[in-house]
């Protein structure tokens, strides 16, 4: 079979993925969209995966595997990315599955649409086990942005772009740096850059792809996903890309999320507040920072609020004082 003019570059690291493999490519060779090259970069597996991806690229030419020159999921991202040929980039978890319309809906909505967005599916999480209720609760999250288009509203909370369900135009992707950055959580990073240029959602409200958990997943397990690289991340993004240095900048919270950002700000010498509600912790210096009753914030005209209070009874605080503090900014970190 000669190989089609590909609408849809979908690129895949692999890893010691040989149990979920053979269900993650039937899902894409399952698409109603044909024109579609899979691009699968084998990260030196020591499991068959690599076995089995060769055995679908002689099944099917739109396929194509490659054993990774580099070391990781960036290095393989990076590879797979330099074979495409493809209008639109999307990126795939070989351990996933999508819905047989995935490619299809979200070509379509970018055709709609024109340059300048991405088009975000709904996700639904699945496991063998018992799934945990943070795991539904984020996938709950995401789709509720995603419905309403409000994606990057909330973005230094968590990844408010699910990894492998977005598409976007390939000039899009070359214009936020694509996958030329080593930055880890590198799907956060791209994320936040993807906002950063100023794309727009194209939310599509239907079930697109379905997201396995399990215990030896990579994002459970590896170093580079870890909660303090999350917080160095979103801290460097805000000062890039959202601090305003006209305005005071406050961190409000001083448990253990907020002692982790205030550490991180510390680091890039970025001037700011430390506030709390908790009395017994006003008065304290902590990082030679004096921690200020929150009561302050109503004496101040404009501020930039970081947000690092995660408890509900507090966070029920947070949205009145929200309500009431209209000419702040707030920004939840946790």
């Amino acid at each position: 079979m000669a190989n089609p003019v590909s609408k849809v570059s979908i690129v895949m690291p692999v890893k010691n993925t040989g149990l979920f493999l053979k269900e993650c490519v039937e899902s894409i060779l399952a698409q109603t969209l044909y024109e579609w090259e899979l691009i699968a970069i084998d990260d030196h597996s020591t499991d068959n995966s690599f076995e089995i991806l060769d055995a679908f690229a002689h099944m099917d030419a739109r396929i194509m595997v490659h054993r990774n020159k580099g070391v990781g999921i960036i290095a393989a991202l990076r590879e797979a990315y330099s074979y495409s040929t493809a209008t639109f980039i999307t990126r795939m978890d070989s351990d996933d599955i999508m819905s047989p319309e995935k490619l299809k809906k979200m070509s379509e909505s970018l055709d709609a649409h024109g340059p300048g967005y991405i088009a975000i599916g709904l996700v639904q999480y699945f496991s063998s086990d018992q799934l945990g209720d943070g795991y539904q609760q984020y996938a709950q999250w995401l789709n509720s942005l995603t419905r309403t288009g409000t994606n990057f509203s909330d973005i230094y909370k968590e990844c408010s772009i699910p990894s492998p369900c977005w598409m976007v135009a390939r000039s899009d992707f070359d214009a936020c740096g694509g996958f030329n950055h080593d930055t880890y959580p590198e799907d956060y990073d791209l994320a936040l850059r993807f906002k950063k240029e100023g794309l727009k959602i194209a939310g599509i409200d239907e079930v697109l792809h379905f997201w396995r958990d399990y215990p030896s997943r990579t994002s459970r397990t590896h170093d580079h996903y870890s909660d303090n690289r999350f917080t160095a991340l979103k801290v460097f993004h805000f000062l890039d890309q959202d601090r305003n240095s006209i305005k005071e900048m406050l961190l409000w919270g001083a448990g253990k999320k907020g002692k982790e950002i205030a550490k991180k700000l510390i680091k890039n010498k970025a001037q700011f507040r430390w506030i709390s509600n908790n009395q017994k912790k006003v008065g304290r210096d902590i990082y030679g920072i004096i921690l200020e009753d929150d009561v302050i914030l109503n004496d101040l005209p404009d501020a930039q609020v970081i947000v690092a209070i995660s408890s509900k009874k507090d966070k029920t605080r947070i949205e009145i004082a929200k309500a009431a503090m209209l000419n702040h900014s707030f920004f939840s970190f946790c």
